[in-house]
């Protein structure tokens, strides 16, 4: 039988360029090289297409912010994507996530592992997640939606009616409307990338003018008070969903530091909820999958709040990390789905979508 020829793409334009290294060299480290003909493919930070020359058989996970050798240019991107059997983007954020590549994918008529178009953009653009969870009621925190034009300020309000402000302005109607404290957010950004905390107005400027550095759009959402859990799907048609795990940041909240370099970070697999929680919260990640319209995979991150085990929706990730230690595989590891299977369901489910 001959082997199917996968080509691996990771790397890109967005901010989550290195993480996106760490999660493609463990795929390519953990592919069956006995099932398929692996091409990787890394896709540099100035967007230019890049063979990674170095012996499949050879290739090691990377470690965060490790130096990426051995790679040589690619004179024809279509040509080469085109001779693959399955394409699996590991790509995270802007470029990889969003919908673009995946558009690429589609017109060149080669099958890819995960979400298409429609999903991949609403997915990543959070206020737009937050449009569609609210039109298929599933509960989220309160929450405003902003955006930066050039020196100007703009304030969305549900109608999305613009309204030019100042930043003081548009501080004092946020902190009308939510609690402190809130969380800042830039619309299209992952890994928590230009994310803070705001506990006063002055904190809530500074956060502002922050997320407004990484994109024009900006989402803020009060606080939620309880345990961070996660859920990962997978699947076409038939959706099925991990157990759920709860995230213990080792600071205040699960900044990028957190979630990678900060050792005292940790995870509980499977969470420490109440049954019934547990089991609302794997059919509402299913909901909410089929709600963006999603295809192969996504891990999707709720809130059970403390003192009324209310859970909230926090957003859903279409391309979620993908290393052996992400919790996309360990939640499936813990049904008994190991890596390597995982690996091989998703390209299953591709080359059927």
């Amino acid at each position: 039988m001959s082997k199917i020829k996968l080509a691996v793409v990771f790397g890109g334009i967005s901010t989550e360029h290195e993480v996106s290294i760490v999660s493609g060299t463990s795929v390519i480290e953990n592919l069956d090289k006995n099932k398929y003909e692996i091409y990787p493919i890394y896709i540099a930070k100035d967007g230019s297409w890049n063979k990674y020359t170095k012996e499949v058989h050879t290739i090691r996970t990377l470690e965060i912010n490790e130096k990426l050798e051995e790679v040589e240019k690619i004179d024809n991107v279509i040509r080469t994507l085109k001779q693959m059997d399955v394409i699996m983007p590991v790509l995270h954020g802007i470029g990889g996530e969003d919908g673009t590549i995946q558009g690429l994918f589609e017109m060149i008529k080669v099958p890819y592992v995960g979400c298409g178009v429609l999903a991949s953009s609403v997915g990543m653009d959070k206020v737009y997640t937050k449009i569609i969870f609210d039109r298929a009621n599933i509960n989220q925190t309160k929450y405003e939606y902003i955006k930066k034009e050039k020196e100007d300020y703009i304030y969305i309000d549900k109608q999305f009616n613009e309204n030019k402000c100042s930043l003081e302005e548009l501080c004092k109607i946020i902190q009308k409307n939510l609690k402190y404290p809130m969380f800042v957010k830039p619309s299209n950004s992952g890994s928590s990338v230009g994310i803070n905390k705001a506990k006063t107005i002055e904190e809530l400027k500074q956060a502002i003018e922050y997320a407004a550095k990484f994109d024009t759009k900006i989402l803020v959402e009060e606080g939620i008070n309880g345990k961070e859990v996660e859920c990962a799907v997978l699947g076409n048609e038939e959706v099925i969903a991990s157990c759920v795990g709860e995230i213990k940041p080792a600071e205040e909240f699960y900044s990028f530091d957190a979630k990678y370099t900060n050792k005292e970070s940790e995870t509980e697999i499977p969470a420490k909820i109440e049954d019934e929680i547990s089991e609302k919260i794997r059919k509402l990640a299913i909901k909410a999958f089929k709600a963006i319209d999603g295809k192969g995979l996504s891990r999707v991150d709720f809130f059970v709040e403390n003192e009324t085990n209310k859970i909230y929706i926090n957003e859903i990730n279409t391309l979620p990390g993908f290393t052996k230690i992400s919790m996309y595989p360990k939640l499936f590891e813990q049904l008994g789905i190991e890596y390597k299977t995982l690996l091989d369901k998703l390209i299953q489910l591709a080359q059927e979508k």
